[in-house]
Protein backbone atom coordinates (compact mmCIF):
# COMPACT_ATOMS: atom_id res chain seq x y z
CA UNK A 1 0.00 0.00 0.00
CA UNK A 2 2.86 2.21 0.52
CA UNK A 3 3.55 4.83 -2.34
CA UNK A 4 7.32 5.00 -3.30
CA UNK A 5 8.45 7.31 -5.56
CA UNK A 6 10.41 6.11 -8.60
CA UNK A 7 13.61 8.29 -7.99
CA UNK A 8 13.38 6.19 -4.10
CA UNK A 9 12.64 2.93 -5.64
CA UNK A 10 15.71 3.52 -7.61
CA UNK A 11 18.06 4.54 -4.99
CA UNK A 12 16.83 1.97 -2.63
CA UNK A 13 16.74 -0.73 -5.50
CA UNK A 14 20.35 -1.59 -4.04
CA UNK A 15 21.68 -1.14 -0.79
CA UNK A 16 23.05 2.00 0.51
CA UNK A 17 26.13 2.69 2.37
CA UNK A 18 25.13 4.18 5.91
CA UNK A 19 26.55 7.47 4.87
CA UNK A 20 24.81 7.33 1.22
CA UNK A 21 21.02 6.70 3.66
CA UNK A 22 21.84 9.41 5.79
CA UNK A 23 22.68 11.76 3.05
CA UNK A 24 19.75 10.74 1.54
CA UNK A 25 17.54 11.77 4.58
CA UNK A 26 19.54 14.86 5.64
CA UNK A 27 18.90 16.16 1.95
CA UNK A 28 14.87 15.19 2.32
CA UNK A 29 15.10 17.07 5.28
CA UNK A 30 16.57 20.34 4.05
CA UNK A 31 14.34 20.49 0.87
CA UNK A 32 11.34 20.30 3.20
CA UNK A 33 12.25 22.61 4.69
CA UNK A 34 13.44 24.78 2.04
CA UNK A 35 10.00 24.28 -0.04
CA UNK A 36 8.27 25.42 3.14
CA UNK A 37 10.05 28.50 2.85
CA UNK A 38 10.75 28.58 -1.26
CA UNK A 39 8.04 27.02 -2.55
CA UNK A 40 8.34 24.32 -5.83
CA UNK A 41 10.83 26.60 -7.25
CA UNK A 42 13.66 26.10 -4.52
CA UNK A 43 17.51 26.44 -5.20
CA UNK A 44 18.85 23.09 -5.44
CA UNK A 45 22.26 24.60 -4.48
CA UNK A 46 20.57 26.12 -1.13
CA UNK A 47 19.15 22.05 -0.29
CA UNK A 48 22.06 20.77 -1.03
CA UNK A 49 23.98 23.54 1.11
CA UNK A 50 21.58 23.07 3.51
CA UNK A 51 22.04 19.03 4.22
CA UNK A 52 25.93 19.99 4.21
CA UNK A 53 26.20 18.09 1.17
CA UNK A 54 28.04 18.97 -2.30
CA UNK A 55 25.56 19.44 -5.60
CA UNK A 56 27.07 16.12 -6.62
CA UNK A 57 25.73 13.95 -3.71
CA UNK A 58 22.36 15.81 -4.48
CA UNK A 59 22.24 15.08 -8.14
CA UNK A 60 23.43 11.27 -7.20
CA UNK A 61 19.95 10.96 -5.29
CA UNK A 62 18.12 13.80 -6.98
CA UNK A 63 19.07 13.85 -10.76
CA UNK A 64 16.81 16.92 -10.87
CA UNK A 65 14.03 19.22 -8.97
CA UNK A 66 10.98 17.24 -10.32
CA UNK A 67 12.79 13.60 -8.12
CA UNK A 68 13.74 15.69 -5.28
CA UNK A 69 10.37 17.38 -4.82
CA UNK A 70 8.60 13.95 -5.86
CA UNK A 71 10.39 12.38 -2.70
CA UNK A 72 9.59 15.27 -0.66
CA UNK A 73 6.10 15.14 -1.55
CA UNK A 74 5.92 11.17 -1.32
CA UNK A 75 7.28 11.26 2.06
CA UNK A 76 5.46 13.83 3.39
CA UNK A 77 2.13 12.07 2.04
CA UNK A 78 2.90 8.90 3.44
CA UNK A 79 3.75 10.49 7.23
CA UNK A 80 -0.07 12.01 6.98
CA UNK A 81 -1.12 8.43 5.92
CA UNK A 82 0.74 7.01 9.03
CA UNK A 83 -0.57 9.89 11.15
CA UNK A 84 -4.46 9.00 10.36
CA UNK A 85 -3.67 5.58 11.40
CA UNK A 86 -2.09 6.46 14.74
CA UNK A 87 -5.23 9.01 15.10
CA UNK A 88 -7.79 6.36 14.03
CA UNK A 89 -7.51 4.85 18.00
CA UNK A 90 -7.56 7.90 19.65
CA UNK A 91 -10.52 7.96 22.25
CA UNK A 92 -12.27 11.17 21.37
CA UNK A 93 -13.09 10.89 16.99
CA UNK A 94 -14.25 14.07 16.43
CA UNK A 95 -10.53 15.55 18.11
CA UNK A 96 -9.03 12.81 15.66
CA UNK A 97 -10.13 13.94 12.95
CA UNK A 98 -9.94 17.64 13.09
CA UNK A 99 -5.93 16.87 14.09
CA UNK A 100 -4.96 15.35 11.02
CA UNK A 101 -7.61 17.71 8.79
CA UNK A 102 -4.78 20.63 10.84
CA UNK A 103 -1.88 18.43 9.90
CA UNK A 104 -2.83 18.14 5.99
CA UNK A 105 -3.67 21.72 6.08
CA UNK A 106 -0.81 22.96 7.69
CA UNK A 107 1.22 20.37 5.06
CA UNK A 108 -0.61 21.19 1.98
CA UNK A 109 -0.31 25.34 2.93
CA UNK A 110 3.51 24.75 3.62
CA UNK A 111 4.38 22.90 0.60
CA UNK A 112 3.61 25.88 -1.83
CA UNK A 113 3.43 25.29 -5.23
CA UNK A 114 4.55 21.98 -4.79
CA UNK A 115 1.14 20.11 -5.43
CA UNK A 116 1.00 22.01 -8.84
CA UNK A 117 4.49 21.84 -9.90
CA UNK A 118 3.92 17.89 -9.93
CA UNK A 119 0.37 17.84 -11.05
CA UNK A 120 1.58 19.55 -14.26
CA UNK A 121 5.09 17.46 -14.77
CA UNK A 122 3.93 14.29 -13.45
CA UNK A 123 0.74 12.52 -15.06
CA UNK A 124 -2.55 13.59 -13.59
CA UNK A 125 -3.22 9.95 -12.59
CA UNK A 126 -0.42 10.05 -10.27
CA UNK A 127 -1.92 13.70 -8.55
CA UNK A 128 -5.47 11.30 -8.42
CA UNK A 129 -3.22 8.29 -6.54
CA UNK A 130 -2.12 10.29 -4.00
CA UNK A 131 -5.58 12.40 -3.31
CA UNK A 132 -7.22 8.77 -3.24
CA UNK A 133 -4.43 7.98 -0.84
CA UNK A 134 -5.23 10.34 1.38
CA UNK A 135 -8.71 9.48 1.05
CA UNK A 136 -7.97 6.05 1.87
CA UNK A 137 -6.17 6.64 4.99
CA UNK A 138 -8.77 9.09 6.28
CA UNK A 139 -11.32 7.38 5.40
CA UNK A 140 -11.49 5.37 9.33
CA UNK A 141 -11.47 8.90 10.54
CA UNK A 142 -14.23 10.25 9.00
CA UNK A 143 -16.25 7.20 9.65
CA UNK A 144 -15.61 7.08 13.09
CA UNK A 145 -16.55 10.66 14.01
CA UNK A 146 -19.76 10.41 11.63
CA UNK A 147 -20.74 7.00 14.02
CA UNK A 148 -20.33 9.48 17.03
CA UNK A 149 -22.13 12.07 15.73
CA UNK A 150 -19.10 14.82 15.06
CA UNK A 151 -19.99 14.85 11.89
CA UNK A 152 -22.44 14.97 9.38
CA UNK A 153 -23.15 11.30 7.87
CA UNK A 154 -22.70 12.59 4.49
CA UNK A 155 -19.41 14.37 5.03
CA UNK A 156 -16.48 12.11 3.24
CA UNK A 157 -12.80 12.27 2.82
CA UNK A 158 -12.69 13.17 -0.24
CA UNK A 159 -15.04 15.83 0.46
CA UNK A 160 -12.57 17.05 3.69
CA UNK A 161 -9.34 16.89 0.97
CA UNK A 162 -11.10 18.97 -1.34
CA UNK A 163 -12.08 21.63 1.15
CA UNK A 164 -8.80 21.83 3.21
CA UNK A 165 -6.85 21.93 -0.06
CA UNK A 166 -9.45 24.52 -1.30
CA UNK A 167 -8.38 26.50 1.84
CA UNK A 168 -4.83 26.21 1.08
CA UNK A 169 -4.74 27.27 -1.97
CA UNK A 170 -7.02 30.58 -1.42
CA UNK A 171 -4.63 31.30 1.31
CA UNK A 172 -1.06 30.28 -0.11
CA UNK A 173 -0.34 34.16 -0.72
CA UNK A 174 -1.84 35.73 2.04
CA UNK A 175 0.67 37.60 4.09
CA UNK A 176 -0.12 35.18 7.31
CA UNK A 177 -0.96 32.02 5.34
CA UNK A 178 -0.95 29.53 8.27
CA UNK A 179 -3.25 31.52 10.62
CA UNK A 180 -5.42 32.19 7.59
CA UNK A 181 -5.63 28.98 7.00
CA UNK A 182 -6.52 27.72 10.69
CA UNK A 183 -8.70 30.61 10.89
CA UNK A 184 -10.98 29.19 7.63
CA UNK A 185 -10.60 25.56 8.87
CA UNK A 186 -12.25 26.62 12.14
CA UNK A 187 -15.05 28.20 10.43
CA UNK A 188 -15.57 24.91 7.98
CA UNK A 189 -15.12 22.21 10.94
CA UNK A 190 -17.61 24.37 12.79
CA UNK A 191 -19.94 23.79 10.24
CA UNK A 192 -19.36 20.19 9.52
CA UNK A 193 -21.44 18.88 13.05
CA UNK A 194 -24.45 17.64 12.12
CA UNK A 195 -27.99 20.18 12.18
CA UNK A 196 -29.73 19.63 15.17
Amino acid sequence: MHDVSHTQAHTQARPQRADARRNYARLLAAAEAEVAVHGAEVSLEQVARTAQVGSATLRRHFPNRQALLSAVFHQRIEALCALATDLATKDDPRTALLEWLRGLAHYVASARGMAASLTIAESPDEAEHCFTYLATAADPLVRRAAAAGAVRADATAADLLTVVVGIALATEHHPNGAAEVDRLLTLVTEGLSPRT
